[in-house]
């Protein structure tokens, strides 16, 4: 068995995210970061026309020459994506003397922290981790649960936030409100196939069924 990693969900918004390297993979890592409206430095004295463009329309910012320790002041998480294991593993040397969580591509042994491959549909996050013994798999997977969980799961959320609300301000025992709450959960896919044939009159009957358990 290898590391046990402590799966969590990090709030980036506005964080500011350094990413080394300009090649697709980082590429990859940029969008995902940027997904989560995070502060995107990128370092690398190339990039793809992809990060190209990124950088001109202002949506990251781009240094365009080789990395330097400096890179990392004020940074909160930072990635190394280049082709250069040496390069990579001296950006994670420079992280660690810095508390700062890092993450070296295709070298779990120089990482603080491995990016799982993702499901999101809206609010749903799916996250799939092999440890970093084989992300083709984590890949093969995540591309089955992607056919599994649709867009309509991202309205069934929002749907199921709203029912949340009412549910806690109108029960105040909480053993009822687990039962509504399984109650709805367990009439998911019923609720979702109302929902996409927007028949909310039974929808409302359903909802009603549950909150009167």
């Amino acid at each position: 068995m290898g590391i046990p990693y402590y799966a969590v969900s990090l709030n980036l918004v506005n964080k500011k995210c350094l990413v080394v390297g300009g090649g697709r993979v980082a590429e990859r890592k940029v969008k995902s970061l940027l997904d989560c409206k995070a502060e995107v430095v990128v370092v690398s004295p190339e990039v793809t026309a992809g990060l190209k463009q990124l950088a001109e329309d202002g949506i990251i910012n781009y240094r365009a020459r080789e990395y330097t320790v400096d890179d990392l002041n004020g940074v909160f998480i930072a990635i190394s994506a280049t082709n250069c294991q040496e390069l990579n593993r001296r950006v994670a040397g420079d992280c660690f003397a810095r508390n700062i969580p890092i993450n070296a591509v295709d070298d779990p042994e120089y990482c603080s922290f491995i990016v799982p491959a993702i499901v999101r549909r809206g609010d749903l996050t799916i996250s799939i981790s092999t440890g970093g013994k084989s992300p083709a798999l984590a890949k093969k997977i995540r591309q089955e649960l992607e056919q599994q969980y649709g867009n309509e799961y991202a309205t069934l959320l929002q749907y199921l936030g709203r029912i949340r609300e009412q549910v806690l301000e109108k029960v105040p025992d909480q053993e009822q409100r687990e039962k509504v709450f399984r109650c709805l959960v367990e009439n998911h896919l019923k609720l979702l196939e109302l929902i996409e044939s927007h028949q909310e009159q039974i929808l409302e009957e359903r909802v009603n069924q549950c909150l009167s358990w």
